[in-house]
């Protein structure tokens, strides 16, 4: 190497570190929390037997994944979600207090075309866990497995509180979460503010800062479960665990809303009240 080769070398490395030294640093999974790893018990969900598990630290979305970031991908990528293929999504009808199919409901408008468009900073809803998966992929990142759910509404500790955030639903007079109040299907009060979806983490965090670790939306998980007899009767396809709770969830009839709360649906479905947050590995 000649003389003049190595100064421009020795010249452009310096360029080059003064560049990175001036530009902005953003810290890796700035949107993301880490969740150290450490040791679940818990209950098993097809045995109702208590488990162990343990788990290594991950990440986790400080938020569920909102309208907006669902659309940037949808349109980056051209994807379709699985309801507008099917052309229709299972949707609560507050009016006529039950589930129904409705023609056109998507995740631009969850209830129906005839209803208002879904507010940007809410979570997505009407993803099934084949759209959430393809989003988490595109990210770089994955859905969490049910006990990394867990175990982060937890706290990442031996907790053996009720609600991510403590105890009690109503906090020195404030909701700490989107659930129903009154009794399903009947009426609902809407106490907390809202009888849909609420903003994205309005409600506030828990200890690790994460958001929604208990009502708004149901969250999709890796996991699948076998159905109950009672769903085998009509459907014996394999479900996608979700876990969380939502905003249709009255104590008396759903509490899932607590840390030990869990569902399923199989994995095409789409529904007014599920989202998702995606996980990540360190």
């Amino acid at each position: 190497m000649t003389p003049i080769t190595i100064f421009r070398t020795v010249i452009l490395s310096l360029t080059t570190a003064l560049f990175f030294s001036l530009s902005p640093i953003t810290p890796p999974g700035s949107d993301m929390t880490v969740v150290k790893g450490g040791l679940l018990n818990t209950t098993d969900p097809v045995t109702h037997t208590a488990r162990q598990v343990t788990l290594k630290p991950f990440q986790l979305d400080k938020d569920l994944v909102t309208v907006d970031q669902f659309e940037a991908f949808a349109t980056a990528t051209q994807y379709v979600t699985e309801a507008e293929k099917f052309g229709n999504a299972g949707v609560f009808d507050f009016q006529e207090k039950g589930w129904a199919l409705i023609n056109g409901a998507n995740f631009r408008y969850p209830f129906g075309r005839n209803k208002p468009r879904a507010a940007g900073n809410h979570p997505v809803t009407q993803v099934s866990w084949n759209d959430a998966n393809a989003y988490a992929r595109w990210k770089g990142k994955r859905l969490p497995t049910q006990w990394e759910w867990e175990h982060a509404a937890r706290n990442a500790e031996q907790s053996q509180q009720e609600y991510t955030w403590g105890n009690d639903l109503v906090v020195n007079g404030i909701y700490k979460a989107n659930t129903w109040q009154g009794s399903f299907p009947g009426y609902n009060t809407a106490e907390d503010g809202y009888t849909g979806t609420s903003p994205v983490s309005i409600f506030g965090r828990n200890k690790l800062g994460l958001g929604d670790m208990g009502g708004n939306v149901w969250q999709w998980c890796q996991d699948s479960i076998g159905p109950t007899p009672q769903e085998a009767a009509t459907d014996p396809a394999m479900r996608r665990v979700t876990r969380g709770g939502s905003f249709l969830c009255d104590p008396m009839v759903c509490h899932g809303f607590r840390v030990l709360g869990r569902s399923s649906s199989t994995p095409e479905s789409s529904m007014v009240h599920i989202g998702f947050r995606c996980a990540k590995d360190i």
